[in-house]
């Protein structure tokens, strides 16, 4: 079993988690630190990743956004454009593959597996979808992926749609697929959703997948071991 320090801030600044996320990949690749898994909401905002014409896909202006205080960041995992906000579980793992597989799909493909797992616990049945990255339940859209990798260390990750408000939707194409829509396990149980317990779920999953042991540390506590 590996060993993986879990930090679960809260609600953390977009900006903020991609500034420690750095900080965590370049402790990790010079062996500084263990395996890392950060569990975490953000305030509302919009990603658009490295795929072609991923800024097409927002349908309404950055300027309108920026009045209505939602920021759209540009990102470089993989994928296109996402929404992120309260109500959704976003896990960001900083792993060092190379104590696994060096295999990015399988990576994405064990990600995906966690959430399926995750899913079935409240007795919904989620699957894959053939050439399409993600994790889907009757054909809606209820975690999206994207990934950035360097020398097999993992930054940004996965986001798990539990609670949120699923009208941000409407002002993007959702990983640029026009034929599909998102959901979540609120509006398919029809009844609120305790965050706290599908983050257990989560984490215990997340351990068996990838077979490692979790130790709960705070942001404070890990920066003091990053020289």
């Amino acid at each position: 079993m590996r060993r993986c320090w879990i930090l679960q801030p809260g609600r953390m600044d977009y900006e903020e988690s991609l500034t420690v996320q750095r900080s965590l990949f370049t402790a990790r690749r010079a062996g500084l630190i263990d395996h890392v898994f950060m569990l975490l909401e953000h305030p509302p905002l919009y990603t658009i990743g490295r795929r072609y014409k991923a800024r097409d896909h927002l349908l309404v202006s950055e300027d309108e956004l920026t009045r209505r205080g939602i920021p759209v960041y540009e990102t470089d995992r993989g994928g296109d454009i996402t929404y992120h906000g309260p109500g959704q579980l976003v896990g960001y793992p900083i792993f060092d593959l190379t104590e696994w597989y060096q295999d990015v799909f399988r990576y994405l493909r064990d990600l995906e597996e966690v959430i399926i797992r995750v899913v079935a616990d409240y007795g919904i049945q989620a699957e894959r979808i053939d050439g399409l990255t993600g994790v889907w339940v009757q054909n809606e859209k209820i975690a999206a992926l994207g990934i950035k990798m360097n020398w097999w260390v993992t930054r940004h990750g996965f986001s798990l749609n539990v609670d949120p408000d699923l009208c941000m939707y409407d002002h993007i194409i959702p990983c640029g697929i026009f034929d599909k829509s998102v959901t979540s396990l609120s509006k398919i149980l029809e009844s609120r959703i305790n965050m706290d317990q599908v983050s257990n779920h989560l984490i215990k999953h997340m351990a068996s997948v990838f077979e490692i042991d979790f130790e709960k540390i705070t942001l404070q506590q890990l920066m003091k071991r990053i020289p």
